[in-house]
């Protein structure tokens, strides 16, 4: 399957190498550009554009995401696949692949819709929280729910702890789910 990939931070990085390893096209990985970090402000790579490049991908770091709606449309992608990108997707881009876009989701939804769904469950002492692959549309978090998987949550475990978790998860859950996704 030819897929064009959207994500950035480091719980981006194991989907985006399983769905290489599982013989899927990475087509087009898209990120957000690059910032100023660490004591000398210098610019550094999303975790995804680092990964993306060290594998041969070809990578896009648009300041809006509607600006790679051509580009998108050009990789002839079957499935637009997101992780932890950081930007809502507009209309046209979702329309840009032959299937759509799906994303992984660090929550059991329709709890925790929207950014930072591990760190709402845990100051919220949710015991259970999960992941889902999901069908990007319009509004934040509103798609179909193609596949869920819960898991406890520890009581000393941190977010950190937990994302990892919820990322390998969810990765798995990914790799299994996008072969049947209409």
């Amino acid at each position: 399957m030819r897929i064009v990939y959207f994500g950035t931070p480091a719980a981006a990085v194991p989907p985006l190498h399983a769905l290489d390893q599982a013989g899927h096209d990475v087509v087009l990985v898209v990120t957000q550009p690059d910032r100023r970090r660490g004591r000398g402000g210098g610019l550094l790579p999303s975790e995804v554009k680092a990964a993306a490049l060290d594998r041969g991908l070809e990578v896009m770091t648009p300041a809006r995401a509607g600006e790679v709606v051509d580009a998108v449309r050009a990789a002839r992608a079957d499935l637009g696949v997101v992780v932890a990108f950081g930007q809502l997707l507009p209309g046209p881009l979702l329309e840009a692949t032959a299937n759509g876009f799906v994303n992984m989701h660090f929550s059991l939804l329709p709890r925790w819709r929207g950014a930072a769904p591990v760190e709402r469950a845990l100051l919220a002492g949710d015991r259970e929280t999960g992941v889902c692959i999901m069908e990007v549309a319009i509004g934040l978090d509103e798609g179909a729910v193609y596949a869920r998987r819960a898991v406890e949550i520890d009581g000393d475990e941190t977010s950190g702890d937990l994302m990892a978790r919820l990322t390998a998860l969810g990765t798995a859950l990914l790799v299994e789910t996008i072969p049947g996704v209409p």
